[in-house]
This record gives structure tokens, sequence and C-alpha cells, in this order.
């Protein structure tokens, strides 16, 4: 790039006569600084390097070496880099340059060694220069070298246009050795030779076109009296093909006394590739400054481009000029400051939100480097250079994706086929992609935390989210890897099945379900009753504590709820202190099970909360009294709203959108829900089966997305008839208790089937009394509620 870029960006204006009473008036350090201004650098590097033979010392030492870095010599740039740092003068900066200048001298070891055998930090020193250019991680992709398109010159800058057709630049088809000069000069004014480059003693620059089939062959230009001809950059939409071109201008109104600069133009492009009219940008200054290097982005209509023209940052920086439909472009705007430096700022490309450039002006690996920054509307921010191995010691410009998908970049780096190389980069990662749904089956867009770790390189592996909320990442070849994603709410996810061994493709996908943790979610009910101003356990209590026990023992995301509850009989008081002493009796009598009494939460409410109507003063049987002397059982799953829970691995395969499946795998583990049976011809209630419908009451009003499904039931003793009406009020005696418990009509649905569905079939054999017993029934069922699920409602076996 070092020649390219003088060829095509740098309006030298070389003045080589040095008049001797100029220099008598001024010292040649002062002289060569104004050459400097002037950007006659090699002018400027002759007269620094005489004034340093007349008098070495520390400051015409680093102006040179400066020099150098500017017309990007780097052999000649470590060499005065290496005198520089040799005066008692040199700073720490002139070391970083130096440390500098060997890296892209290929020297880094040897430099290293000898300011060690000085007595300099070397390590600190190189930390410092890994700060300062930020690109001490290398990216994980590889340089194809393109022979294919590449040839013993210069080749860069590449496009592709809507017919698959890519375009190039290359200066391909031999040298052409001189004995004149490499810059000719005739007085002041430069002279283009009409056979060759004179910067190179090759060809001009042209663009080529390479086929999908692979066949290449050159445009030619249509502007008349082009020199160079370069940089293209296609408008898929418009089908116009801008490029940068140098003209064969001699002289302009009767003065030879010019420098012939670039300048932008554009074609239509035909269907066989070939380009079809011209016509010029119209801020281009073929005398005044140079306009290049341009890029146009569709999406903004917008065209970029690099120039010197007046009022810039130094050097060359990046611009933009709008567009509309007839191709009239407003008034340059440069892209300012932290893109734009003093230094040069050349080759725009745009992708989406995000702006790539070359510059000389940015913290560099090399020569020329590649950056990338945001960009939205007229701001840039977060520069940053693209690091190795896309920028090298030498110069590397031109960055360009094309539509098909292949990223390009020229470079002059060792090993390629000639001075400026096109290399493929490709990607040795592979992509991760994930989407983090919803319950409803929707992107999360909001704040999540997602760990994603390298197991077989044991680190941490950086994700980001796209405009989307998908969750990217770049995975290396060959490695395991665990993602970990949670959420406050919702249950964390650990995937520990992502691997990219023998992984074939370019992405790793994957599509996960934040669910919420449905906190204090009741997954059984039962009730404990209690003698008459007791509260010790009773015989006929322990096993529901017994079966509590054995399930909190099993699922530790179970805690128990006891709301325990007195008679209206004593005080007010009284009762309260009661009803605590059950709730902390229940307590009690789990430890010995190892049940931890913080696995335990106690209410307590004396006779605030009566089932019935035996208040104070009611005469009421003890049966009744005794429903209302208990402690309810409440196990809840997730019991804590401050703890966030992983999914517990025995529900690993549970579907947490519907948490109500929870309660029905318990149900069919624990097979406890009562079926209520009747006497012969008799549809009331008896007072051992108003406890079980208790018991289902509190159920239903603790888990208010459950329906109970009721079905009344005869023997087969009686007429059909008399038997369906009989099966209809044993339905109707259930649901009646239930709805003056609270339960609402909406949550319970009832079927009577007579005699239709005997347990025996007494019409076959002889049926005992007790075979007759179990046909006289009302079974109940529990399912999800019709109205805030969809799916499945599951049967609940029943007694």
């Amino acid at each position: 790039m070092k020649k390219t870029l003088t060829i095509l960006s740098v309006a030298a204006g070389l003045f080589f006569g040095t008049a001797e009473g100029v220099l008598a008036q001024k010292s040649k350090v002062r002289y060569a600084d104004d050459q400097m201004t002037l950007m006659n650098y090699q002018h400027a590097i002759d007269v620094y390097q005489e004034a340093y033979a007349k008098k070495p010392n520390y400051e015409t030492a680093k102006k040179t070496a400066q020099a150098y870095d500017t017309v990007r010599d780097y052999d000649k740039s470590y060499e005065w880099w290496k005198n520089t740092v040799s005066y008692d003068d040199a700073t720490e900066s002139d070391f970083l340059n130096y440390l500098s200048a060997a890296r892209v001298a290929d020297q880094l070891d040897e430099v290293k060694s000898e300011l060690a055998a000085k007595g300099v930090n070397v390590d600190s020193l190189q930390n410092s220069l890994e700060q300062y250019i930020g690109v001490s991680s290398k990216k994980k992709v590889k340089l194809e070298n393109q022979e294919d398109l590449n040839s013993d010159g210069s080749d860069f800058v590449i496009a592709q246009d809507a017919n698959g057709n890519k375009y190039f630049v290359s200066d391909r088809g031999g040298s052409f050795p001189s004995t004149m000069p490499s810059i000719r000069i005739d007085g002041r004014n430069k002279i283009f030779s009409e056979e060759k480059n004179d910067y190179t003693d090759r060809n001009y620059f042209s663009i080529y076109k390479m086929s999908e089939d692979g066949e290449v062959s050159q445009v030619i230009s249509n502007v008349p009296q082009t020199y160079n001809f370069s940089d293209p950059s296609y408008a898929k939409e418009a089908g116009v093909l801008f490029y940068s071109v140098t003209r064969g201008i001699k002289k302009v109104k009767k003065t030879r006394d010019i420098t012939v600069q670039n300048e932008i133009y554009y074609s239509a492009v035909g269907p066989d590739g070939s380009l079809e009219g011209f016509m010029p940008f119209p801020f281009n200054d073929s005398i005044g400054y140079s306009v290049m290097n341009p890029f146009v982005d569709e999406s903004t209509n917008r065209l970029y481009f690099a120039s010197d023209m007046p009022g810039g940052m130094g050097g060359y920086d990046v611009y933009y000029s709008e567009y509309d439909a007839d191709m009239n472009f407003s008034t340059p705007v440069n892209l300012g400051a932290p893109l734009n430096t003093d230094g040069n700022e050349t080759h725009p490309y745009i992708k989406g939100s995000q702006i790539y450039f070359s510059s000389t002006g940015h913290p560099r690996v090399g020569g020329m480097d590649v950056y990338v920054a945001d960009l939205a509307g007229n701001a840039v921010s977060n520069v940053q250079n693209m690091g190795i191995p896309i920028n090298s010691i030498s110069d590397d410009f031109g960055y360009r994706e094309l539509e098909s998908g292949e990223i390009y970049l020229a470079s002059n780096r060792k090993g390629g086929m000639g001075l400026d190389d096109l290399y493929l980069i490709e990607e040795v990662y592979k992509q991760f992609l994930a989407r983090v749904i919803d319950c409803e089956g929707l992107v999360i867009t909001d704040s999540y935390m997602a760990t994603l770790r390298d197991n077989t390189q044991n680190g941490n592996v950086q994700t980001q989210r796209n405009g989307t909320g998908v969750l990217l990442a770049e995975l290396e070849p060959e490695s395991d890897f665990s993602l970990t994603i949670s959420k406050p709410g919702y249950f964390s996810i650990t995937d520990e099945s992502i691997t990219t061994k023998g992984f074939e493709g370019d992405t790793v996908k994957r599509e996960y379900t934040l669910s919420p943790i449905p906190y204090q979610l009741p997954v059984f009910v039962d009730i404990v009753y209690y003698d008459l101003d007791k509260f010790v356990i009773r015989e006929d209590a322990k096993p529901a504590l017994d079966k509590i026990a054995e399930i909190m023992k099993k699922y530790t995301f179970l805690d128990l709820l006891v709301a325990s509850h007195t008679d209206s009989r004593a005080s007010d008081e009284y009762n309260i202190t009661l009803s605590n002493n059950r709730a902390t009796a229940v307590t009690e009598y789990l430890a010995q099970y190892s049940i931890a009494a913080d696995r335990v939460r106690l209410e307590w409410f004396g006779e605030q909360n009566l089932v019935n109507d035996c208040g104070n003063g009611v005469p009421c049987s003890e049966a009744d009294h005794q429903l209302n002397r208990r402690s309810e059982l409440v196990l809840e799953a997730f019991p804590d709203p401050t703890q966030q829970y992983d999914i517990p691995e025995e529900l690993k395969d549970m579907d947490f959108c519907n948490p109500e499946d929870i309660f029905e795998m318990l149900q069919d583990e624990i097979n406890d829900i009562p079926t209520i049976y009747f006497d012969f011809d008799k549809s009331m209630l008896r007072s051992v089966h108003k406890q079980e419908l208790e018991r289902t009451a509190i159920m239903l009003q603790r888990m208010p997305n459950l329906m109970l499904f009721i079905e009344g039931h005869t023997d087969q003793r009686g007429s059909d008839d008399y038997n369906q009406s009989l099966s209809e009020r044993r339905a109707e005696v259930v649901k009646d208790y239930l709805l003056k418990r609270g339960v609402t009509g909406d949550r319970m649905e009832h079927q009577w089937f007579g005699e239709s569905r005997p347990i025996n079939n007494c019409n076959d054999v002889t049926c005992t009394e007790a075979m007759h017993q179990l046909n006289r029934r009302t079974e109940l069922r529990v399912g999800k509620s019709s109205y805030s699920y969809t799916g499945r409602q599951k049967k609940v076996n029943t007694m």
C-alpha cells in the first residue's frame, strides 16, 4: 500500500530543486519542516538527512523518523527510531515508537532483547503499546490469499454487481524499467507518462471484472484521458458504478504549473458488466484537491469518500454527500472526530450501523490499519482497531463485505503474490445464536443475564444481543461450552450441551424458554383435626402429616403452610393462643422427620374463619364444631418470593409455562382426591365426607386455576329413571356444599350417570352390600381451568 497510497491518496507536489538562496536564509531543518507542511515529503526527508549528516542530534533524528512514518517507509522508519532512542533525550513515547517500528519491520524480538540489555522494562513498555493500540487480543479469523484475483502487482478494493460479477483494481501486466526518476519532473510541472505509471514503473491502475465463471477481463473507462481507474463501488438499485480516476490533464488556463488530483465519476453498468456513459461527482476539483475511494450506501442515499479538500482535519478525511433519485448531490459533510485525525483516513465502507475505514492517524498495529466505528446519522463513536490478523505489520486497507457474504481486505503483508494482494477473511469460529422466548413464544427483549463459558479453553465467552433481542456469540472450534441464563423472577436455564466438536455447520442454534417462577404455588392440601381445647396431634391426623413429611423430604422445593383454627367456644384471645399452639404442634411433629422449622410457615386465626354457622351461642352438633377445630396444610412450591430458584432436577422435563402441571404430577403420585359415598337410596352427605369436601374446598380456594369435575353415580337397584335422578341429586349435594364454602359455580362442572357406570356390574354377578356401596358414589377429579389454560384436562385417580 506504500506505493499505492502515494499514487492515489497523497498529492505530493514534490519539488526537488534546492535553492541555495533559500537555504542561506533558513536552516536546513526549518526548511525541511516547511516542506513537510507542503507535503513534499521525500524532499523534506532528503534535507533532514543532510542536516543530520552535518550536525547529528536527537531532534533531527526524531523528525527524520517521523517523516519516514508519514511516507510509510517502515524499514527506514525503524532505522531512524533506533537512532532516536540512542540519545539521552529520548522519551518513553520515543521508545514506544521504536517498539512499534520494530514490530512493523519484523525486528521486535531483537529490539526487546536490546532494550532489556539497557535496563528498559520491556514488558511494561509492550503492555503500554498494546493498550495504546488496543488490539492485544486476536480476532478469530483467517485470511486466505485469493490467487484467482491477485497478480505480481497491486490488487485491491473489490465490489460486486447485481449479476454476481466482481470488480477489483489491479496494475497487472508487468513492469517497464526506466532510467528516468520514479517521479518525472519537468520544471515545476508534473507530467504523466503516456505508457506507464512513473511512480511504480508499472501499468496504470485499472478496474477488472471477474465473472461468476472466473473469467477476468479489463473494464474500460469511458472518462476521456483516464490514467488511473480504481475504487469501484456498485449501487445495486440504481445500477450505477462509482469509481476514482486520475486524468491526463497537461495544463489549465495555459499554465503547466499544476498537480493533477483524483476525481470520482459514476457510470451505468450494462448487462454484460460494461460501463455506459459517465458523470462527474460535482465536488471534484482535479487541480485543487483529491476526491477518491467512493462507497455508496443506498440504505441512506449517501456517497462516502476520502478527500483532502480545504477545511479538513489534516491529510485525508472521510466525508459523505447525500443524493436523490436524479443523482443531485448535497454539499459534502466531514464526519469529524473521532473518526478523522491529522493523519490519513481513507477507504470508507458502511455495513448496517457501522463504518469501516483505513487510517494512519489512529493507534495502529503496523502501517495503515483497518478500523470499525459505530455510525448513527452524522455521529461516529467507539472507534476500534480491528486487530490482528485483520491488521498486520504492513498496510491493510479496503475492507469490503460483498452481498454474497464474502469479506475481502487488501494488504501488502509478507507472503503475498505481489505488491498489494486481496485476501478473503474467513471466520474460523462458529456463530452461536439463541432465541430466548417467554411463555407466549415472544423473544425477550428486556434485560437478562447470560453467561457463556468455554469449558475447553477455560474462559468466559463474550455475548451480545442484536436489535431483535437474539443472543449472539462467537465460539471457538472444537470446544465444549456451558450457558446460564438468569432473570429475576424466572427459572435460571443451564445448557451444558453446546459444543463445536465435530460441528461442520456455521451456526450453533438454540431456543430457550424463560418461565416465570410460580412462587408459593399450592400443590397439595390436607387437613388435620383436633379435640376440643387440645393441640395434641391425634392418631387419625398422623397419617396425613406422615404423608406430607414424605413428600417434603422427596421434593426440597416444597414448603408447608400451616393455617390453624379453633371452634367458636372460649374467648377470642384464648382461641388465638390455641390456634398458635396447634400450628406449632405440626412443626414439632414434622421435626422427627428432619423437616427444618424454616420450611414450615405458620399462620393462626383463632375462631375468625369458621367453615360453618357455628358462631358464638349458635347451637351446633359436635360434628360441625369438629370441622372448625383444624389445621389446614398447604404444600407450596417455590415458597420464597425473594429467592432465585433453579428448575429442580426432578422437574427438568416439566413445562413451567403451565405450573398446574406440578399439582397434577403430585396428585398422580399422592392419589388422594376423595370419592364421596352415600347410604342406600340417600343423597345426604355423611359427616366423614364433609371433612373430605372441606379439604377439596381449600384446595380450590388456594388454586384458582383448577376446575372440579363432579360425577354422580348409583348402584343398579331401582329403575333407570329413578337412578338417573338420584345420581343428579348426589352430584348436586356435593356442588351445593362447595358453593357454601366459597367455590364459585363456574369452577365446577357436574354430571350424573345413574347406574350406567358401575364399579361392580351387579347385573352379571351377585353383589354384596360392600360391592353395592362402591357403586353408590360421587367421584371428584380436578383439571386445568378451561378459561385460563388450554390443553388436556387430566383425570386424577379416585379412591
